[in-house]
């Protein structure tokens, strides 16, 4: 497959100056083609698709004005056709990215065995098929809480034996790369490390479907080639996840971009999944979040849920009681019907 650049170059530019920014794409592997038009040059610049030398860095170069790729950086995750999508097998018992929507519900953190026990089964009575919740804990302060690391991931295993329900929690370092793989159905790769790449890269090899949430600071093009890493690592089962970004606003936490699932959809055969909680750091907002998340066409919603979100060891704010949550799964029904779609189950 051939990759595609167009070099602009400064009204006014010699023919010497031409020549030196001719010889130079050719040097890194590129076949061009010159255009004229209003005194202007235009230079098509035509690679392999894996020509090892970029051509962006001509925009240093005095004679050029811009250089702009044709062709889309990322090859593996983009959407080949409107129909083509791809459908993340779970456990061998949930399938994300077809017509069902999945819920993901869970604590921020497991705290103990009696607290992930009692919303495993909650939230599997209200129709979750995937239990979340954080062993380990990325947290913006060194005193807070860090998670109980493999004793977590441990009493996430029983409640996974006890209810049926699949496991997503988080991977921070490569160093517990394997001992995550081993207890958990899909290893989550959190804002902090999208684009840890090694860490993306480890991941995928474990063969585990890789949920990758977006960077706080994140474009929608960068999210997509920390996505293709997961992919080039040989790993097809990879789903993306919006959890917020940063933007000058500061009545919720974050500022959920709701848009990203029809860009997403349109970009990407990959499925989509929304995380509310952490969108707007506020549960208040969470039901309605969700509501517009599932009629925009999310593939899946990532959900806190705690028993006593008001003594939680980690983000109360934006945890759900158990009997909230029931209440949104009820609630989105409509909407699902209306879209064409039903709510996940396990089988």
């Amino acid at each position: 497959m051939e990759s595609m650049m167009i070099i602009v170059l400064k009204a006014g530019v010699s023919e010497a100056d031409e020549t030196r920014v001719l010889n130079e794409i050719e040097s890194r592997g590129y076949s061009v083609h010159v255009i004229r038009e209003g005194g202007r040059v235009i230079i098509a610049a035509f690679g392999k698709e894996q020509t090892p030398q970029t051509l962006e860095a001509l925009t240093s170069w005095p004679q050029v004005e811009k250089v702009t790729p044709v062709q889309k950086r990322y090859k593996l995750v983009k959407r080949g056709t409107p129909q083509e999508r791809t459908i993340v097998r779970i456990n061998d018992h949930v399938s994300i990215g077809g017509n069902a929507v999945h819920l993901m519900a869970g604590p921020c953190s497991v705290e103990n065995e009696k607290q992930i026990m009692t919303v495993a089964e909650s939230v599997k009575a209200s129709g979750a098929t995937i239990l979340r919740g954080g062993a380990f804990k990325p947290r913006t302060s060194p005193y807070e809480f860090q998670g109980l690391g493999e004793k977590g991931l441990k009493l996430l295993d029983k409640a996974r034996k006890a209810t049926g329900l699949a496991i997503i929690t988080e991977c921070l370092s490569e160093e517990h790369v394997e001992l995550v793989a081993e207890y958990t159905d899909i290893i989550q790769i959190g804002t902090r490390n999208a684009q840890n790449f090694q860490l993306l890269i480890a991941a995928a090899r474990t063969g585990k479907p890789i949920l990758l949430k977006r960077g706080s600071g994140m474009k929608i093009e960068e999210w997509l080639l920390a996505g293709e890493y997961i992919l080039n690592s040989g790993n097809p089962n990879l789903l993306f996840c919006e959890r917020g970004i940063r933007t000058f606003e500061t009545y919720t936490r974050n500022t959920l971009d709701l848009s990203a699932i029809p860009i997403m959809k349109k970009e990407t055969h990959c499925p989509i999944v929304i995380d509310p909680s952490q969108g707007c750091g506020s549960a208040k907002l969470v039901d309605s979040l969700c509501i517009g998340a599932v009629a925009m066409g999310a593939d899946a919603l990532l959900i806190e849920v705690h028993p006593d979100p008001a003594h939680a060891w980690s983000d109360g704010p934006q945890q759900i009681t158990l009997e909230e949550f029931a209440r949104l799964s009820s609630a989105i029904r409509p909407f699902l019907t209306a879209a064409g779609r039903t709510l996940g189950h396990i089988g």
